[in-house]
């Protein structure tokens, strides 16, 4: 073997050597390496299921339309349809708004049900009265965390609230709202919820209500569209593990900019837009149509919701629809864009 021959055995060599190396590293790597969000992850039985996220890079795909928006700076602007996003079915003639009462009906038939959401802020409320005004569903809240420091609190209600609405034969769902930064807070967040909705019979949803903090300076004021994505994720995959219905409350304008929906599509979705139509492109179960309405039974100014799907009965959707094939969107200051706040900073 002549010493030509020598060199190029001896640099093949090194050079498989160095693909080993570098192959035994990424398979190191590679151990820990994510799985779906569907997947059981736990060291302990008596331990809930943890999400763990799958990352990869997805192209959407749009569908050719565009949803018409207006800007302060730029005037009219378009964002394109994601081609795999529900779109929002609703008739726009289906709407009714008597004296603040808003009504959905299709061919002459009631297609919504009315309900409230209720937080310790309304303070105690005759749920008896409520009832008998003709809401059949309440959304409670179950506890927040702090848009400063970061801090869980139960909302001193909670217990009041439900179980003074399920003795008046009200349906009820719960919600958290959410200053997550991660998803370890979003699942923190998760188990609060249902170690709280624990033995009560919870027939709506169970729903992450993160929101832009509008007023102030905040600690999610950096938590990117990702993240946010990620967050709905793991909130939303660990309340299915324990069997309830997931869902996620945004305004319209949050929805829009910030929210990544190919990835939350399938979840239902609570939208805040205050209008007496909504306008959002995409579909939803859940309207908040306002937030100052006159309620019996609730002292202060409640929040009032519609709800197309008949949760109480096996998730049955209660209207028909018809696409709409365009939406022009109000101006960016609509939608349920402030927080409520109990921190004192």
């Amino acid at each position: 073997m002549d010493i030509k021959t020598l060199k190029i055995i001896t640099i093949a060599e090194t050079a498989a050597l160095f693909i080993c190396i570098v192959g035994g590293v990424i398979l190191i790597s590679r151990k820990g390496a994510a799985v779906p969000a569907s997947t059981e992850v736990t060291d302990d039985e008596e331990v809930r299921v943890k999400p763990v996220l799958e990352k990869e890079e997805v192209f959407y795909q749009y569908d050719g339309r565009k949803i018409l928006t207006e800007d302060y700076v730029y005037g009219q602007t378009f964002i394109p349809v994601y081609a795999d996003v529900p779109v929002n079915e609703l008739d726009p003639d289906g709407f009714v708004n008597k004296r603040g009462r808003m009504t959905y009906s299709e061919n002459g038939s009631a297609s919504a049900i009315a309900g409230v959401d209720i937080s310790g802020f309304q303070g105690y409320v005759d749920w008896e009265a409520v009832k008998n005004a003709g809401y059949d569903f309440a959304m409670i809240r179950v506890g927040f965390r702090t848009y400063g420091g970061g801090e869980l609190h139960l909302d001193d209600m909670f217990e009041t609230n439900i179980q003074g609405a399920q003795a008046a034969g009200l349906d009820v769902g719960v919600y958290f709202y959410s200053q997550a930064i991660s998803t370890e807070e979003a699942n923190e967040e998760a188990d609060i919820v249902l170690d709280a909705i624990s033995g009560y019979d919870i027939t709506y949803p169970v729903v992450f209500d993160w929101e832009v903090v509008t007023t102030d300076s905040a600690r999610t004021d950096d938590v990117s569209v990702e993240t946010l994505a990620d967050m709905c994720v793991s909130f939303c995959e660990r309340v299915k593990a324990e069997g309830y219905t997931p869902m996620v409350y945004q305004n319209r304008v949050t929805a829009m900019k910030k929210l990544d929906l190919p990835r939350i599509k399938d979840y239902d979705f609570w939208l805040a837009e205050y209008d007496d139509c909504p306008t959002y492109y995409y579909g939803f179960s859940m309207w908040q149509y306002a937030n100052d309405a006159d309620v019996p039974g609730i002292e202060d100014k409640a929040d009032v919701n519609l709800c197309f799907v008949d949760y109480a009965n096996g998730g049955k959707s209660l209207f028909a629809g018809s696409t709409p094939e365009t939406s022009e969107a109000a101006d960016d200051t609509s939608g349920n864009e402030e927080t409520e706040e109990t921190e004192e900073e």
